[in-house]
């Protein structure tokens, strides 16, 4: 997703894994406002034990050194583990359709895998995946659970890719669809 383009705004992005949220989160939002960052973009994940929090922050090149400067004491104060790059607007991309890819099957360890492959081998753009694992509870059986946002060249035939694919979750026996991507409406 495109950020607001302001040609002072750089940006950082934070990766951090602590075993508390709402501490992870707090500790990194309130770092970000004291150093007069802004959060651009956000997401965090509970994994067991651990949560990860990926966030985006911008901001003018002396905020950012701000930040980059107090995240080693907010480490090492919270006891969390942090990967910190900093990172350009993008330039203008091609244009390209978003398309949502919803996959649902037995549990294999090779399906993620092997979905990237595929996407790949059709020179099509990852922009988002959420995986996971778990234990259906009618049966007891290890399913698996995808949703991954992509984006088709405009000069894709879309007909010929969705046959591809289609033809690829069933080679898998996969259960899955891909469709255009629409905006959630709340």
């Amino acid at each position: 997703m495109k950020t607001p383009y302001s040609p002072r705004n750089q940006y950082l992005v934070i990766s951090a894994i602590g075993q508390n949220p709402i501490e992870l989160t707090n500790a990194l939002c309130r770092a970000c406002l004291e150093s007069r960052c802004s959060v651009v973009n956000s997401r965090l994940t509970r994994h067991e034990q651990h949560s990860a929090l990926v966030v985006q922050a911008g901001g003018s090149w002396d905020a950012l050194a701000r930040l980059e400067v107090s995240l080693p004491n907010i480490a090492k104060r919270e006891n969390i583990h942090l990967t910190v790059v900093r990172t350009e607007q993008q330039d203008s991309t091609e244009q390209a359709l978003p398309y949502i890819v919803y996959v649902n099957a037995l549990y294999r360890p090779d399906i993620l895998a092997e979905l990237c492959q595929f996407f790949s081998d059709q020179q099509i753009n990852l922009e988002n995946i959420a995986y996971e694992s778990y234990i259906a509870p009618q049966t007891q059986t290890m399913m698996l659970n995808a949703t991954i946002t992509v984006t088709l060249p405009i000069t894709a035939q879309i007909s010929w890719i969705r046959d591809q694919f289609l033809d690829f979750a069933d080679s898998l026996n996969l259960d899955a669809l891909i469709e255009p991507w629409r905006p959630q409406l709340i």
